[in-house]
């Protein structure tokens, strides 16, 4: 690319970035201060530090090899503020970033402010052979503060929920416009009726394209783009439902361990799983604590906050006590993407971040000649694949390398997107990970099954 061009993409790219970087302490605005502090998991950051990571992320791998200086104030934080990157020396404990007390949160704000105003500055004089560096650099910063501005608002939830009952703060009113007339009962077994009614699309199978194509940037775990073989499936043209998940749940399907992988059986046990995360049963009837507070379960709302062990349980269930309704499974990534690619998938009128509902939208039972709806937004969708490199797959340069490629081991690919992603963060083609016992993230999931 040209240097004028990139000049170009980059003042463009500025503006994006002081946006995002707004927008990070406008989601902080509902916060008390003790909100920023509290730890109420090893995987669930406070509020200061995401703020102060995602700064020291632009200083250390934007500033400092651009403009060659790091701050003391830069080398005090590394420390504390290091996530992952092993090459970079060693880091506070990830459970302990609860237990600190400075820096406050103050002085996380005005770091934060310095690094805004050393980059403005670092743009106003850098070389134009520079550029296209920066333009990279620049870019895996905003995408990185975008997968930040989610985790922030999943781990205020799991703050907030940590209090008594009476006690649990609202952070925001939903912005949901309907709201169900009480909380359900949990159904008495249907046999299947509600589940027979959900659709399925078929797809032939064949050779097929995977992975990103094209000028524009993504991740380096999403290419390269190859070709994959399917075998015919049929994708459901929604996710499963929380009345849908009910079923499930009231049939004893957390207590039936031929249901469940011994890890996840394991896992069950432990955490004492008996219905999804934020879900509260109280005098026969359920709920589930939200953003918005304390809301009645809405039985057609994608249900949210399983694990995959949770979805891969389901979808025995499912099969072996309704198996006239076919071989049902979980999907893997290349089905999920090519159906997704095939329906023409996007973010528009899609339920992500910008919507302002926090929060998954109901949906109705989509025509069964639409094809597979709300594959964007709402609910991160589990699939069956282990989170594996592309064949060719080549990490991005320098430190960056531990970006995503060290993780590629004993995690569960997640497509789609959810209510707390970003429009302009989010493609059929990204590839999100976790480890199957997560629970705490927008997670949903949808099935597939042989045709």
């Amino acid at each position: 690319m040209a240097a004028e061009a990139t000049l170009t993409d980059l003042a463009v790219l500025l503006e994006r970035f002081r946006a995002v970087r707004q927008a990070s302490i406008d989601m902080c605005r509902p916060l008390a201060a003790e909100d920023y502090r509290i730890q109420p998991a090893a995987e669930v950051s406070p509020p200061w530090w995401n703020l102060g990571h995602t700064s020291w992320f632009f200083a250390r791998n934007l500033l400092l090899p651009l403009e060659g200086e790091y701050t003391d104030t830069d080398r005090q934080l590394d420390f504390l503020l290091n996530s992952y990157y092993v090459s970079l020396g060693p880091r506070v404990k990830r459970g302990n970033r609860g237990h600190m007390c400075r820096p406050t949160n103050e002085q996380i704000l005005e770091y934060r402010h310095s690094v805004d105003e050393r980059l403005e500055r670092l743009f106003e004089t850098l070389p134009p052979e520079r550029t296209d560096e920066a333009v990279f650099l620049l870019t895996v910063g905003i995408h990185h503060e975008q997968q930040h501005q989610e985790l922030f608002h999943t781990e205020i939830k799991a703050i907030y929920h940590q209090p008594p009952a009476p006690l649990r703060p609202v952070y925001r009113p939903s912005g949901e416009s309907r709201q169900v007339e009480g909380p359900v009962e949990a159904p008495a077994p249907s046999r299947g009726e509600d589940l027979a009614q959900t659709t399925y699309t078929r797809f032939p199978g064949g050779a097929i394209r995977c992975g990103f194509e094209g000028p524009d940037w993504c991740w380096d775990n999403e290419q390269p783009a190859h070709e994959v073989y399917l075998t015919p499936f049929a994708l459901a043209n929604r996710p499963i439902t929380c009345g849908e998940f009910l079923e499930f749940l009231d049939d004893g399907g957390y207590r039936n361990p031929l249901l469940w992988l011994d890890n996840a059986w394991s896992m069950a046990e432990q955490f004492e799983w008996d219905a999804p995360l934020y879900w509260q049963r109280d005098e026969g009837r359920w709920w589930q604590f939200t953003l918005g507070g304390m809301k009645p379960i809405d039985p057609d709302e994608p249900v949210c906050h399983v694990s995959f062990y949770e979805a891969d349980a389901f979808a025995r269930w499912r099969r072996e006590t309704f198996s006239e309704q076919g071989d049902v499974r979980l999907p893997t990534e290349y089905e999920w993407e090519h159906a997704a690619r095939s329906s023409g998938a996007s973010t528009e009128q899609a339920n992500l971040l910008d919507s302002g509902r926090l929060h998954p939208r109901r949906i109705g039972q989509p025509d069964a000649e639409a094809g597979p709806q709300g594959m964007i937004g709402d609910v991160w969708e589990w699939t069956a694949s282990y989170y594996q490199p592309y064949p060719g797959y080549r990490p991005f340069p320098g430190t960056l390398a531990e970006y995503n490629g060290k993780f590629m081991d004993n995690q569960r690919v997640m497509r789609g997107g959810s209510c707390l992603t970003t429009a302009d963060h989010i493609r059929p083609t990204y590839r999100n990970f976790w480890s199957p016992e997560t629970r705490f993230q927008m997670t949903g999931f949808r099935l597939a099954k042989e045709v």
